[in-house]
């Protein structure tokens, strides 16, 4: 069954509609929803509570994913991804302030999900016609996507307004106005993250329940968003030890010509986060392992992790590896996404050989280097060639040329015995001439959402993976390890390296592969393996800024490759970049607040 996520009544758009226009003049917090849709309109029934769920999900796309600034909000900040510069803008070179990324996308999209998931569950707990499973799972997936909103925001801006809701099962506007709402301290943000999960698990259906629906919210969502918010919050807590980031500046500069180098071993201090002093990492990390394993172990419906050939086939999407996803229509002009036409391209047929646009995000060189020869995830996980329109045209010998990725023999990552000839079928494929003006063109280019219903439209039907279970893995990993149980760390660190061919490593391997010369502990060892890991497990999904953040590294691996990357986007980064800037608007209108995040005005 399709989820209905995709499904769209006509009374729920008019009430998306209405409620952008709502918000044009006042502040994003509180949604004036009251009067645009209502329980007359909709119906008391089963079916009406489907109604206003869908109403919630189609939030995410409509008011956050499809104008493009999601997933982009989450992921152009970040030290292993570029592009070209006309793409990343201000703010993918860090200036945030005044950016629609930030304030429409984030702030505004998360703050409109919230009040939109309240205003359907008071709708919701009014209806008296109804079944009470039913009710409660529609309850429960509404209090996790409010969590998802805050997770969200607390990670952007620290302390965030928590708008006040209204008296359950009341039809009123809630009785905070929108100048009402004060920041509230990042661990009451968290507090309120963990209760509205707790009761997500407790109401959702579990993914082998009958009644589930694929592509929903489910117990076991819930619960994979605790794990990653406790362990987001530890880290951010722990401010001890160091960590071991492979990185530096992206090429040599030699008579004018570009050579990548390879990326060398830097130790960085972990930093604690301000705003987190009140948190105690190890209980934290507790929570983090609980919940994980819970998971892991099937409590809320056995889950598994998808092998490589189906991982990101369409075929695998609501395969039980995929707990949080944003799904989307093929070729639809109002529900859509950028997100296969961002990383992938549109192409000009369903073969994919030829490019006509887009396919703009990719991997740095640095990224491309911390793998195994033999690793999936590079081998088949990167576009190693590169075709466009440019390319049909053949040279004097009758052969039509290509792009080839990695850079040249000399520089090259793969195995030679993965090599394919430079020349191929009739086409001569060259390597990277080192022409800094076309250099965002080469870049390690993912193949994760490339298999569409139609690859040669501009809205094609890439799902955005929030919450994946190889992301939990790799987070019960780092709870193990903070909690000193290095055995049970790499398990299950191994467990994801397995899938993909890439070497499992005991720490004293570890040890030799990071640097050999760092007086590092194992769990220092072990700490940096698992976060380089999820640099290359979760690579374009959004998370490695917020990785670097809450591990207070942040500013030193930006820094670390000493100016633009390899497509000239600049990393250099100050301490305002830690957080984003609250939107002026709110600023303007929230009497509230009265200063902004340091740095920003």
């Amino acid at each position: 069954m399709k989820p209905k996520i995709i499904i769209y009544t006509c009374s729920v758009c008019c009430y998306i509609a209405a409620a952008t226009i709502a918000t044009a003049c006042s502040s994003y917090i509180d949604e004036s929803l009251e009067g645009q849709t209502t329980e007359a309109t909709i119906g008391d029934s089963d079916e009406a509570i489907s109604t206003w769920v869908t109403g919630v999900y189609s939030k995410w796309v409509y008011d956050m994913f499809c104008w493009g600034y999601f997933p982009k909000v989450l992921e152009l900040d970040a030290d292993y991804i570029s592009g070209p510069t006309w793409l990343f803008k201000a703010f993918g070179a860090g200036n945030f302030e005044g950016e629609a990324e930030v304030c429409d996308a984030l702030w505004k999209g998360c703050y409109g999900l919230i009040e939109r998931a309240n205003y359907a569950e008071r709708q919701i707990r009014a209806m008296q016609n109804v079944t009470p499973a039913v009710r409660n799972n529609a309850l429960g997936e509404l209090a996790f996507h409010r969590a998802m909103a805050y997770f969200l925001l607390v990670r952007a801006y620290g302390p965030v307004p928590v708008p006040e809701a209204s008296p359950s099962g009341s039809n009123e506007a809630s009785p905070s106005g929108p100048r009402n709402n004060p920041r509230r301290p990042v661990a009451a943000i968290y507090a309120e993250i963990f209760d509205q999960l707790q009761t997500a698990v407790a109401l959702t259906y579990h993914r082998n329940d009958p009644a589930y629906q694929p592509g929903h919210v489910s117990a076991a969502t819930a619960a994979a968003l605790l794990a990653k918010a406790y362990a987001t919050a530890a880290a951010s807590a722990t401010g001890e030890g160091s960590v071991i980031v492979r990185t530096g500046r992206p090429y040599n500069v030699a008579t004018g010509a570009y050579s990548y180098a390879k990326p060398y071993p830097h130790i960085f201090r972990v930093q604690a986060v301000s705003g987190y002093e009140d948190i105690d990492p190890a209980a934290y990390y507790a929570e983090a392992a609980t919940w994980a394993e819970k998971v892991i172990d099937g409590t809320y419906g056995a889950c598994a992790l998808s092998p490589y050939d189906d991982l990101w086939r369409m075929s695998g999407r609501y395969d039980t590896e995929f707990l949080f996803c944003i799904y989307t229509p093929n070729a639809d002009t109002k529900y859509k996404t950028s997100i296969h036409t961002n990383y992938c391209g549109i192409f000009t047929d369903a073969t994919c050989e030829y490019k006509a646009d887009g396919g703009w995000i990719g991997c740095t060189y640095n990224w491309y280097q911390l793998f195994d020869a033999d690793d999936r995830r590079i081998t088949d996980g990167v576009r190693h060639r590169l075709r466009s329109e440019g390319h049909r045209q053949a040279d004097d010998s009758g052969m039509q040329g290509g792009l080839y990725y990695p850079a040249d023999a000399t520089y090259k990552h793969l195995a030679d015995n993965h090599l394919p000839p430079f020349d191929q079928e009739g086409v001569k494929y060259w390597t990277f001439g080192g022409d800094i003006a076309s250099a965002d063109q080469y870049l390690a280019f993912t193949t994760k959402y490339m298999d569409v219903t139609d690859p040669t439209t501009g809205n094609a039907d890439a799902p955005w993976p929030f919450l994946r279970l190889a992301d939990i893995y790799l987070i019960l990993a780092e709870a193990k390890n903070e909690l000193g149980d290095q055995a049970t760390a790499l398990q299950y660190l191994h467990s994801v390296q397995a899938r993909s061919n890439a070497t499992q490593r005991t720490t004293d391997e570890l040890r030799q592969l990071l640097d050999p010369t760092a007086a590092l502990t194992d769990k220092e060892l072990l700490r940096s393996a698992i976060i380089e890991e999820r640099a290359k497990e979760l690579a374009c999904e959004g998370d490695r800024r917020w990785d670097l953040i809450r591990w207070g590294i942040y500013l030193d691996a930006m820094n670390a490759i000493e100016g633009n990357d390899d497509a000239g986007v600049s990393k250099s980064r100050l301490s305002r970049n830690l957080l984003f800037p609250l939107p002026a608007q709110e600023m303007n209108t929230n009497a509230a607040i009265t200063t902004n995040n340091p740095g920003w005005r």
